[in-house]
């Protein structure tokens, strides 16, 4: 993101703000601006006397304060750092009055996870004027794939695009997770070889052709014997491919599939603007709408919605997932 290579640009060159809200959904981003200024600001031998961590569960507003109006000890300045802000959302207005009249010598870095400030609020208007203030914004779907070819680019290594699609699809959004795994993945591969499905399958446990990629395209283009190989495999391993995750998916393939049929630009880019979805999986959707008309689209999602609540145990009493996901296939694709 360009927003934290400013803040980190600036923090290197000397001009650091008075306080630092990081505040927003995306852990991850939150986390590492806070370690990039914990081990940058200070020297190792100012941060003994001049560097607090406080945690938003064990301290007030009132102490965090005190805290700031210290003057630091034989340093230009003291960093106060608190983690966990989001418990203190109750309170965290308290902080205009200190906001509006911070201590020159103290950077205060507020970590406010998985919440953000309302705009239209006078405090967060207070704060704005000599804070910075940083959301970090939860990943859509759609972005992932993009943003772990992005990461690994940036630690110079490469991955092809159907592998950025495994792991996206299995690792959902949470960026931390995410980062986790690729780093796992750096560890074992060379730089000068590219992470492929292959790879991919072998050391993160996800198959490169039992998976909801797969499912998705073989229900798409009707590959009834495919479709049926890859559901007997999510059947047999119910851990790995729990019906509830499973459903959600398709009812989202299944409804971008509706939504393709309103698009009148056709046009790749658009495509994949109204979906949002990567550009690379818009022929997936075209050659899917072929095979499904609006009218089979809304008897599926009726079967979604029936096998969803069967999965839940309204009406079934002892039919097993798998065999649920069989038989729902088989409407699907009949």
């Amino acid at each position: 993101m360009d927003e934290i290579k400013k803040i980190v640009n600036e923090v290197k060159q000397g001009a650091i703000k008075p306080i630092y809200f990081l505040m927003g959904e995306e852990p991850y981003y939150i986390d590492k601006i806070s370690q990039f200024m914990e081990q940058s600001i200070l020297t190792e031998e100012e941060k003994g006397f001049n560097q607090v961590v406080l945690y938003g569960r064990d301290v007030s507003i009132d102490e965090i304060v005190s805290s700031a109006k210290r003057y630091p000890m034989m340093a230009e300045r003291q960093v106060i750092i608190v983690k966990e802000a989001q418990h203190l959302s109750r309170t965290i207005e308290q902080l205009e009055a200190y906001a509006l009249n911070p201590q020159p010598t103290t950077v205060l870095i507020i970590c406010y996870k998985y919440k953000k400030l309302d705009k239209r609020k006078k405090f967060t208007k207070s704060l704005a004027k000599k804070a910075l203030l940083f959301e970090s914004k939860k990943l859509y779907d759609n972005k992932v794939s993009d943003w772990i070819t992005k990461y690994l680019s940036e630690k110079g290594y490469k991955i092809e695009e159907k592998a950025s699609f495994m792991l996206a699809e299995f690792l959902g959004t949470e960026l931390s997770n995410i980062s986790n795994e690729l780093d796992k993945l750096i560890l074992i591969v060379k730089k000068e070889e590219k992470i492929t499905a292959n790879i991919v399958e072998k050391n993160i446990g996800i198959s490169k052709d039992y998976n909801i990629f797969e499912f998705q395209q073989a229900l798409g283009s009707k590959d009834i014997l495919k479709a049926n190989e890859i559901v007997n495999h999510f059947a047999a391993n119910p851990k790995n491919h729990p019906l509830v995750v499973t459903l959600g998916m398709l009812f989202s393939f299944f409804q971008k599939l509706m939504a393709y049929h309103s698009i009148k630009d056709k046009n790749k880019n658009n495509v994949a603007a109204e979906l949002k979805v990567n550009p690379y999986f818009v022929n997936q959707y075209s050659s899917a709408a072929r095979n499904y008309s609006q009218s089979k689209l809304f008897d599926i999602f009726t079967h979604l919605k029936q096998y969803d609540l069967k999965s839940k145990g309204v009406n079934n009493t002892s039919t097993k997932d798998g065999d649920l996901l069989k038989e729902l296939v088989y409407k699907i694709l009949h």
